[in-house]
C-alpha cells in the first residue's frame, strides 16, 4: 500500500511535467504535494486511489 511522506505517480503528469508527488497528509482526504513545483492538491481517497499509477519510494521508518 502507500503511507505519509512515500513517493507516488499518478496516471496523469501535472502541468510542470512532474509525475512525482509525495503523500504529506493522510485521513478521509488525502493531500499530495509535486516534487517538481510543490503545488499541493486534496483528494477523496477513493479518487486518489483511482488516480494513483503505483508507489516509487517507500517513505524509510
Amino acid at each position: 500500500m502507500y503511507g505519509i511522506h512515500d513517493i507516488v505517480e499518478m496516471k496523469k503528469a501535472h502541468p510542470c511535467g512532474t509525475n512525482r508527488w509525495e503523500i504529506i497528509r493522510m485521513g478521509a482526504d488525502i493531500k499530495i504535494e509535486c516534487t517538481g513545483c510543490g503545488h499541493v492538491v486534496m483528494l477523496g481517497r477513493r479518487q486518489f486511489e483511482k488516480r494513483m499509477k503505483k508507489v516509487l519510494e517507500k517513505h524509510a521508518e
